[in-house]
């Protein structure tokens, strides 16, 4: 594992290591600059970065990276790579090369190479600006290309990438006006990274989604159906929320996260294990970002990780987040994923937020055949009731376009709709 040091104008730095750690960085000491706005030239200013470069020189082992907790100008990072003589990642590039090691799918590629590009632009401007002043700095560029026909190159694939992810976002989009047809009711989950997302879905699913322990282990949409579901039910996991995203990059995973504004109903994912604050600050970052996107349907807090606190302290969050002002319209449920807890509340309260459940009586002759059929009633509505004599009496709740396509039937096998 490769040597890092996180530099920080903030005392919170354990979000910041967690993101080294998944690219396989050991964070060997921190430096906070306390201040309460960035140095104009370095960021720190000028004694911390004289500080952190004797560090440097003086460990006894390579430092391979610095991490800068915060959002570097081009002209701050090209100074601190030079002083320094070290790599530099501000937190947008670090998580970006996070995005680029997790991204399998097609889409996530184009998504994550898309927000590289933008992220580039900038410093792409600034290498211009110093190879013309007479400097030869190193960085994306490479030898490759001139930095002017790199950022040429730049403005061609970001046009082509739009294209393609316009291309596929419409395929999705078929997808999902198919689904609804078909009656299958859309539920996303979301939520802060490494809330538990992946992990709810493989439980509701039976499905195997890679499940780890590290932030953004999800990029792509993964979409099943609900197992055991009296309802026919589509889950779908989707990318991890961040504080301190810039626009650009929840752009280029616009596609993605409209799976989130399309949904019937919205699970936000909170880890309920972590200090107060901190759940109570990353459960505000991911309402804020449902609100960016758009989502307008039903929205059920799922508090996460029961399991790692105390009964007593559940207790108190329990009624501390059932007692705030601002989620009184929204339905709360204290689930762990891990040991199975209150996940049947978790079913009733889905079920109840579901839209436009339609409740109807039908009869059909009791004969060979409509066995058949009653078994697949059960497939895709909720029966809530069903009696047999010489015809059987069956009564269910379901969408409305189900409940089309169950009347159509129904009257194949000289069956009529009661109520």
């Amino acid at each position: 594992m490769k040597n890092a040091i996180v530099v920080s104008l903030e005392s919170y730095v354990s979000e910041i290591i967690s993101l080294a750690d998944t690219l396989d960085y050991n964070v060997v000491n921190t430096f906070i600059q306390n201040r309460s706005n960035p140095d104009v030239n370095s960021f720190i200013g000028k004694g911390k970065l004289e500080e952190i470069k004797k560090y440097i020189d003086d460990y006894p082992d390579s430092i391979d990276l610095v991490v800068v907790n915060g959002e570097l100008k081009p002209s701050q990072w090209f100074l601190l790579e030079k002083q320094l003589g070290v790599d530099v990642f501000d937190r947008i590039r670090l998580i970006l090369s996070i995005f680029e090691k997790h991204a399998e799918r097609k889409e996530a590629k184009l998504q994550v190479r898309l927000a590289q590009f933008e992220y580039e632009r900038p410093f792409v401007r600034e290498l211009i600006h110093r190879a013309r002043s007479g400097e030869h700095p190193g960085f994306m560029a490479g030898g490759e290309y001139q930095v002017d026909d790199y950022y040429e190159l730049i403005k061609k694939h970001v046009k082509k990438i739009k294209e393609e992810l316009i291309s596929i976002r419409n395929q999705r989009e078929l997808r999902r006006v198919h689904r609804h047809k078909g009656g299958f009711y859309l539920v996303s989950l979301a939520g802060y990274t490494n809330a538990g997302k992946s992990s709810l879905l493989n439980l509701l699913t039976e499905g195997n989604v890679k499940v780890e322990g590290r932030l953004f282990s999800t990029l792509s949409t993964t979409t099943k159906k609900i197992k055991g579901s009296s309802l026919p039910v589509l889950l779908t996991d989707t990318v991890g929320f961040i504080r301190n995203l810039p626009s650009w990059v929840i752009d280029a995973f616009h596609s993605t996260l409209e799976e989130i504004a399309v949904a019937d109903v919205v699970l936000l994912v909170v880890d309920i294990s972590e200090d107060l604050d901190i759940v109570v600050e990353k459960l505000n970052v991911s309402l804020g970002e449902l609100v960016n996107i758009g989502v307008e349907s039903s929205i059920v807090l799922v508090f996460n990780k029961c399991d790692l606190i105390s009964r007593d302290v559940l207790d108190y969050r329990i009624k501390f987040f059932k007692d705030l002002d601002n989620l009184n319209d929204k339905k709360k449920v204290f689930i762990s994923v891990k040991n199975d807890f209150n996940v049947d509340d978790l079913f009733d309260t889905l079920y109840s937020c579901l839209p436009s459940l339609v409740c109807c009586k039908i009869k059909i002759p009791l004969n060979e055949k409509s066995q058949s059929f009653v078994s697949w009633v059960y497939e895709i509505a909720h029966v809530l009731d069903i009696s047999y004599d010489r015809f059987i009496v069956v009564s269910f709740e379901c969408s409305s376009s189900i409940c089309d396509k169950i009347v159509t039937r129904c009257k194949d096998f000289d069956g009529v709709v009661l109520s």
